[in-house]
C-alpha cells in the first residue's frame, strides 16, 4: 500500500508554499517566524529545487549545475537563516576565461576587473570608473529601454572581446542574453562586482539540509512527494480569494497561497487562466521563458586526485561572445566548476560539473534514441574539452552523466524546463498576482534579476512579507466582521 505523504496534516494553514526553491524555502521561513503555520509541499524525494544534488555510486556527490552567487548571500543568510549557514558561505579565488579572443584569471571583484579592463583591454580608467558608476545607478523603476548589447557599445565600442568579458558569465548566472533590456545585466552583474564570487562550503546537500533543519525548528510542516494539481480560490464580496489547494488528490484548506512553481505555471496549470482578468492572462501569454541549460557531471576515483587549475573555468571555442551560440545544440561554449576536496570539508573527493546554457526545443523533439546519442555526445564533447586543462583526467574519471532541458522539467516541473525562469516582463506579472486572486502570491525566478540564488531568496524574503501584511488585514476585516 502506498505511503500517504499527508499523513496527519492540519485542516487548515495560514499558507501553504508549492515548491522548494530558495525562494520558497526562504519565504517558508520568514512566515514561519512571523508566527505563520506554514505547509510546504514539494513533489520530488529532495528540498532545493535547482538548488540541490544526487548521489551516485562510488561515492560521488554531485551539485547541480553551477552554483556562484555574490557576497550579499552572506548577510542574506545570516538574516534569513542562521549564521552557521552565512559563515559557511566562502569567495571563489580561482576564476578563468579562456576563448580565442583572451585567457584571463581574475578574482571577479571590481577592483581586479578594474585591472584587467585597463591593463589588459587597454581602456581608460576614467571610463572605467564611469561604466561601474552607471552600473550602480541602474534602477528597475526607471523604464531604461536600452539593452545590454546597446549598453556594452556605448561604453566599449566594437569591443567584442570586452563584452565577451562582461557578458559570458552573467549568462551562465541567470540566462540573460545581449538583446536583453540593461537592467538585467547592470543589477546581477554590480551585485557581483562588489565582492566577487562567493560558493557554500560543505555542498549543497550540507546546506539544504540545515535549511530543512532551520524550517522544522520553526514550526514548518514539510511534505515531500506530494503534487499540488490545483490552487483553489472563491467569490467573496464580489473578488475572488484563495481558499486552498488541492494535493495528491486532497483537499487542504488554507488563507494564502504562495507558489514556488514557474509563474506560468501558477497561473495556467495551477490557479487557472479562466479565474484572471482576461487582460491579465494576455500579458501572462506574453511573458516569454527564458533558456534552459545541460549539465555533464564527471566523478573522479576515490584514490585519485586533480591539480587546481581554478575553481570556475568559462572556456569557447567560438571566435566571438554569441547569445545563438551560447545556447545552440553544438555549443562550444561551456562553464566547468572544480569541487575540490575542500569544498566539502572532511571529504577527499573531486567532482567536476560543466554547465552549458540551451534551448528546450532542442530537446524536446528527440526521440528517445536521438536523446540518449545527444547525452553521449555532450559527454565526450565535454570531455574532450576538459582535457586541455587536464590531460590525463579521463584515466581518473570513474563515472559520468549528462543532464539536459529534459532532466530538468521532470524533477522540477519548470515550463518548458528553463532553468533561469522568465525574462524581464515576468517580473511585473508575478508582483501582480495578489491583485488577481487575495493571497494568491508568488516568488521564483522571475524578471532576470530575480533569479540565481541571492535574487531568488531575497524575493521570497519581499513576498513572504507581502503576504504576512495580506493575512494581517484579512484576520483585521475578519475580526470587524
Amino acid at each position: 500500500m502506498a505511503r500517504d505523504r499527508l499523513a496527519g496534516i492540519e485542516n487548515y494553514y495560514d499558507v501553504v508554499v508549492i515548491g522548494s526553491g530558495l525562494g520558497g524555502l526562504t519565504a517558508a521561513n520568514v512566515l514561519a517566524k512571523q508566527g505563520r503555520k506554514v505547509l510546504l509541499l514539494e513533489h520530488h524525494s529532495q528540498l532545493g529545487g535547482l538548488a540541490t544534488w544526487f548521489r551516485r555510486k562510488g561515492g560521488h556527490i554531485f551539485d547541480v549545475s553551477l552554483h556562484g552567487f555574490p557576497v550579499g548571500m552572506i548577510k542574506s543568510c545570516r538574516k534569513y537563516w542562521t549564521a552557521e549557514i552565512a559563515d559557511a558561505i566562502v569567495p571563489l579565488k580561482g576564476i578563468r576565461f579562456v576563448n580565442p579572443q583572451f585567457d584571463v584569471a581574475t578574482t571577479f571583484d571590481r577592483t581586479d576587473f578594474t585591472r584587467l579592463l585597463v591593463e589588459k583591454f587597454g581602456v581608460p580608467a576614467a571610463r572605467v570608473e564611469e561604466f561601474f558608476a552607471t552600473l550602480r545607478a541602474m534602477n528597475y523603476y526607471d523604464h531604461n529601454p536600452e539593452t545590454t548589447g546597446e549598453f556594452f557599445n556605448r561604453f566599449f565600442p566594437g569591443r567584442t572581446d570586452i563584452a565577451r568579458l562582461l557578458m559570458e558569465p552573467i549568462a551562465y548566472a541567470n540566462g540573460s542574453s545581449t538583446e536583453d533590456p540593461a537592467i538585467t545585466y547592470g543589477i546581477v552583474f554590480s551585485n557581483f562586482m562588489s565582492k566577487g564570487v562567493y560558493t557554500f562550503r560543505g555542498g549543497t546537500d550540507v546546506l539544504v539540509g540545515k535549511m530543512a533543519a532551520e524550517l522544522k525548528c520553526n514550526g514548518v510542516d514539510i511534505r515531500n512527494h506530494v503534487m499540488v494539481e490545483r490552487v483553489l480560490s472563491e467569490n467573496v464580496d464580489g473578488r475572488r480569494r484563495v481558499c486552498g489547494v488541492v494535493a495528491n488528490g486532497r483537499e487542504i484548506r488554507c488563507g494564502a497561497v504562495l507558489s514556488n512553481a514557474n509563474v506560468l505555471n501558477t497561473i495556467f496549470r495551477l490557479a487557472g487562466a479562466a479565474n484572471f482578468d482576461p487582460a491579465f492572462v494576455r500579458e501572462a501569454q506574453a511573458v516569454r521563458v527564458n533558456s534552459s541549460s545541460c549539465q555533464v557531471y564527471f566523478g573522479i576515483r576515490k584514490g585519485e586526485s586533480l591539480p587546481h587549475i581554478g575553481d570556475l573555468i568559462f572556456t569557447s571555442a567560438a571566435p566571438e561572445f554569441s547569445t545563438t551560440e551560447l545556447v545552440a545544440p553544438h555549443t562550444t561554449s561551456r562553464t566547468f566548476s572544480l569541487y575540490y576536496p575542500d569544498t566539502r570539508p572532511g571529504s577527499d573527493r573531486y567532482t567536476i560539473v560543466a554547465s552549458l546554457n540551451a534551448c528546450y526545443a532542442d530537446w524536446a523533439k528527440l526521440t528517445q534514441a536521438e536523446y540518449e546519442e545527444e547525452k553521449r555526445r555532450l559527454v565526450e564533447e565535454a570531455l574532450v574539452a576538459l582535457e586541455r586543462f587536464l590531460p590525463d583526467v579521463r584515466s581518473k574519471i570513474d563515472w559520468t552523466e549528462a543532464a539536459t532541458p529534459r532532466t530538468i522539467e521532470r524533477y522540477t516541473q519548470h515550463w518548458e524546463g528553463t532553468s533561469f525562469g522568465t525574462k524581464f516582463e515576468g517580473l511585473k506579472v508575478s508582483m501582480e498576482l495578489p491583485n488577481q486572486i487575495a493571497g494568491l502570491h508568488h516568488a521564483g525566478s522571475v524578471g532576470i534579476i530575480m533569479s540565481g540564488w541571492l535574487g531568488t531568496i531575497n524575493y521570497g524574503v519581499i513576498v513572504a512579507n507581502n503576504l504576512d501584511k495580506y493575512l494581517h488585514a484579512r484576520g483585521e476585516a475578519a475580526a470587524a466582521g
